[in-house]
């Protein structure tokens, strides 16, 4: 049956980063979401406008959140990008020669994690507009190309963001997975110093769904096919939206689009 995103009600301007939340407990965890992000209609505007994350807005380059190549969350999410990136020719990939150049795509940083190489401010796999697939991830692209998922071949972070999943263990070692919207402080202690406008600004809140639907895989993916069929069935039956997300109650930071 086909889901229709929940009104989104107008509250006072100078309301706070509140936040409705979800929790209920399945097989032995809990399992808390943030119903606000969830039910707004925010939509990834790569290609549309989006401004990019750098000091200014660069719309014209399509760089998006890309600026600093992407990070992984262990050796079985590098080792997985890699072997896919293995399968990239280069009338799909732009930069397959710096690649190969380089001694591949990905190093190891100064602080000793894995990551992938910059090329021209932004990470090695993206593709620049003028290229002949057109702007965006090499990999994303030849995921939808062939028929399957980019999930399988982007890193984690690139198609987590701007979803986040925390686990907490109390002291009893019961477990609480948490799934919210990517705040600036998730980038860690540089998170202030860049142009994370993503879900600050009413700018990417213009979606035709609710984000729990339009990024069901996503999610699916995160917490699982059960607990993700337990919210749906919550939301799906609200009766009210609940508090607007903060980002459409100001437009302090809005970028021209």
């Amino acid at each position: 049956m086909a889901r229709t995103p929940l009104p989104i009600p107008v509250v006072p301007a100078d309301a706070a980063d509140v936040h409705e939340w979800l929790s209920f407990d399945l097989d032995g965890d809990t399992y808390t979401f943030d119903v606000t992000f969830l039910l707004s209609n925010w939509t990834c505007i790569y290609g549309d406008g989006c401004p990019g994350i750098g000091e200014e807005p660069d719309v014209e380059r399509e760089l998006g959140c890309c600026s600093w190549g992407a990070h992984f969350t262990g050796k079985k999410d590098r080792k997985r990008t890699l072997a896919h990136a293995a399968q990239l020719g280069p009338d799909e990939w732009e930069h397959a020669a710096e690649a190969e150049a380089l001694g591949g795509p990905v190093f190891r940083n100064d602080e000793g994690t894995w990551q992938t190489h910059v090329v021209d401010d932004a990470c090695i796999f993206l593709n620049r507009p003028g290229f002949p697939t057109g702007a965006g991830c090499a990999l994303h692209q030849a995921a939808l190309r062939r028929g399957e998922s980019f999930l399988d071949w982007k890193p984690e972070v690139c198609w987590q963001v701007p979803l986040r999943l925390d686990y907490h263990r109390d002291d009893n070692d019961h477990l609480t997975y948490i799934l919210r919207e990517w705040k600036r402080r998730d980038w860690g202690a540089g998170g202030d110093d860049f142009h994370w406008w993503c879900t600050e600004d009413p700018t990417a809140f213009v979606g035709h769904e609710a984000v729990y639907q339009a990024c069901r895989a996503d999610i699916e993916r995160l917490v699982g096919d059960a607990p993700y069929a337990v919210l749906a069935d919550i939301l799906d039956t609200r009766t009210h939206a609940g508090p607007a997300h903060p980002a459409l109650n100001h437009g302090a930071h809005q970028v021209e689009r």
